[in-house]
């Protein structure tokens, strides 16, 4: 899915409550960050944690194959950084 790379650069960070995404990516909506983070979780991407708070709440994390995924984001970032510098001149 188009937000797939957002949702897994800003995992990589470390764990991130559903809130958190929704300020890091403001323009996702709650409804298709839900159902992403769902498919990422069955494709066993992340994790997802309850944690024992009030109101409860639910943390996302990379799992070890979710993890794999981050240098390949970071070279799609590093070549995006070069086209944008390439096209300033």
């Amino acid at each position: 899915g188009a937000w797939t790379p957002n949702l897994i650069w800003y995992l990589s960070g470390g764990a991130r409550r559903f809130g958190e995404l929704r300020t890091d990516i403001p323009r996702i909506s709650a409804k298709v960050l839900s159902a992403r983070l769902r498919a990422l979780e069955e494709k066993g991407v992340i994790t997802r944690t309850v944690v024992a708070s009030s109101p409860p709440s639910v943390e996302y994390a990379l799992t070890e194959l979710g993890k794999e995924l981050v240098p390949a984001i970071n070279a799609i970032v590093a070549v995006g950084a070069k086209l944008k510098k390439s096209k300033s001149r």
